[in-house]
């Protein structure tokens, strides 16, 4: 026998959104259920019988005890990390079985038939590396809410070395446009060739935190790769390909 879940539980099951945010959508008139706009934040749902659509994208029934999947990809330079294709190629159209890690295993990918996976978090379309796709709302929570502090690690190239006092504004954090953001832990700093390369890990991820903190301070940005989110590394991952992850992998 099916149950009700809560609405804004399902919208961040379907790894759309956190619950906070789920209910600002359904506030805000961005929500249907089975056609009808609903408002009430205490509405639940049927997964297994009601469509559901969120800013005009629906999402059919699927069943409670979905399988829950985890993609690592190591994202290359002009892929967006979005679930939609409109703005450019996806990440979510990577994940083939043409670019699966393991030719010889393809027949794995079957798995995924029907699964809606989405990217958690962003990784700008000019970066690269280390980004997590996924159907577990939960988890997709827990990574973006600045709260939970999962670090994720960074190797940034720039054009020359950092001054002791860009360091000091960069760890401790700096007023970017009016906003605030949060420090940075330079971990590493070495010379390739001409340019200076950084190891960085950030606690919290505002949209292209690294490259605006760095301009910020004079620094031009040529090469931004994440190597790690939580406990997992990117590693020898080649640049395209994709694999099966476990949750316990991740946090």
């Amino acid at each position: 026998m099916s149950e009700y879940v809560r609405l804004n539980k399902y919208i961040a099951d379907l790894g759309i959104c956190s619950r906070r945010k789920a209910d600002e959508l359904v506030a805000a008139g961005e929500v249907k259920i089975n056609g009808a706009l609903v408002t009430d934040l205490g509405t639940k749902v049927d997964p297994t019988v009601d469509v559901v659509t969120v800013q005009n994208k629906t999402y059919e029934p699927r069943t409670l005890n979905s399988e829950l999947f985890y993609v690592a990809l190591n994202k290359p330079i002009d892929v967006i990390s979005s679930a939609s294709s409109e703005q450019g190629e996806s990440v979510l159209d990577i994940i083939t079985a043409d670019n699966y890690y393991k030719p010889k295993f393809r027949d794995d990918v079957t798995q995924l038939a029907g699964v809606r996976l989405y990217p958690v978090g962003r990784l700008d379309k000019d970066s690269e590396g280390l980004i997590l796709l996924t159907n577990d709302g939960d988890l997709t929570n827990e990574l973006t809410h600045p709260r939970y502090e999962h670090e994720k690690e960074y190797e940034v190239t720039i054009d020359t070395k950092l001054t002791p006092d860009a360091k000091k504004l960069l760890t401790k954090g700096m007023l970017v446009e009016g906003e605030h953001y949060g420090g940075m832990n330079i971990v590493k700093e070495w010379n390739q060739g001409r340019r200076v390369v950084l190891t960085v890990i950030l606690k919290e991820g505002k949209n292209r935190h690294i490259r605006k903190m760095l301009g910020q301070l004079g620094y031009n940005v040529s090469v931004l790769r994440r190597i790690r989110i939580g406990k997992l590394k990117l590693g020898t991952l080649s640049i395209g390909t994709w694999k099966f992850v476990e949750k316990t992998d991740i946090i």
